[in-house]
């Protein structure tokens, strides 16, 4: 009796394995979110800001965080070609305005998204850059990381055409730089990726701006590096990123190490919500576990009862289950 019901949790267990799956995409998916609105905080953006661009460096965090106009893209400017710029025309004047493509990454799903995206002016405070924030759980093996940051960084540069310049006025082109987080890699590393000039047959003064295109790339390791200067930036995305710090933890540590603001309500808010994301996903991910390992106990008793010689038809009546399920099992 005890194996009729064994086996008559077969399909409950299954079920719920895809609704366990289900739940933890979709924890995911908001953790993620999550992860990009603490990313793009102003006061963050600034902190990685003076470690990796030149312009900001030896600046004070708050005096860049000042330097950010507006408010950052999160997820809202497409990266295909012919889809990050929109054109719209002033009702009042029936000026023609090109700007970036703001809309809403709910839209259309199967589209692909900058992370973060937003101009920030240099010391001078009439010139400004276009920055692009992107953040990667791990290195893909699909393709070359470096390949795709290349490539959203030129949809940077060519995306400007009609937006930040017009017809042939290339010298008004903005330097872009386009920076990519990649966790838990075996370790903590920084590169910045750039344009040089090297003279093959004699030299020419070739006249333009080789820092136009600018790509880093930000290498953070599963530990969270020690208290050093050179590992500031480590320490400081490692812990906004880390999924086994508590909130408290998090708040501490930006507080005290980096003079971050964590009473604002929108820092704490995200902090207190990535973390509980985090244990939820690892919740489900136990129980989705637990429940894979009853379902793999029940087919290994359905082999055996294969192997002793059990009918199909005997094997069916007691786990309940169809013959094609039956067959899928034993083969």
């Amino acid at each position: 009796m005890h194996v009729i019901l064994f086996y008559r949790e077969r399909r409950w267990d299954m079920d719920n394995e895809i609704v366990y799956s289900s739940k933890a995409t979709d924890q995911k998916a908001q953790y993620d979110a999550s992860a990009k609105r603490l990313l793009g905080q102003k006061i963050i953006l600034a902190h990685i800001l003076i470690r990796v661009v030149e312009e900001f460096k030896g600046m004070d965090a708050d005096t860049v965080a000042s330097l950010i106009e507006g408010e950052p893209y999160i997820s809202q400017i497409p990266v295909e070609p012919g889809l990050t710029n929109k054109e719209t025309v002033d009702a009042r004047t029936g000026e023609r305005i090109v700007g970036l493509n703001t809309e809403s990454s709910e839209i259309d799903e199967g589209k692909i998204y900058f992370d973060i995206i937003f101009y920030v002016q240099m010391r001078d405070g009439l010139a400004k850059m276009i920055i692009n924030l992107e953040a990667q759980k791990n290195e893909p093996t699909k393709y070359f990381i470096l390949n795709r940051a290349i490539f959203y960084t030129a949809r940077l540069v060519s995306s400007q055409k009609e937006r930040e310049f017009t017809g042939s006025d290339y010298n008004e082109i903005k330097q872009v730089y386009s920076i990519w987080i990649c966790m838990n890699m075996e370790k903590n590393s920084l590169s910045h990726i750039h344009m040089v000039k090297d003279d093959l047959v004699e030299g020419q003064d070739w006249k333009g701006n080789l820092n136009i295109p600018n790509i880093v790339m930000i290498g953070l390791a599963k530990e969270i590096p020690p208290k050093e200067e050179r590992y500031e930036l480590h320490r400081l995305l490692g812990t906004l990123l880390s999924q086994t710090m508590t909130a408290e933890q998090k708040l501490k540590l930006m507080k005290q190490e980096y003079n971050i603001p964590v009473d604002r309500r929108s820092i704490r808010k995200e902090v207190n919500i990535m973390c509980n994301l985090s244990e939820g996903v690892e919740e489900m991910g136990y129980a989705k576990g637990e429940a894979a390992g009853r379902v793999e106990g029940k087919i290994e008793f359905i082999l055996n009862m294969h192997k002793k010689g059990y009918s199909l038809e005997q094997i069916m009546d007691v786990t309940d289950m169809s013959e094609a399920e039956i067959k899928a099992i034993i083969g």
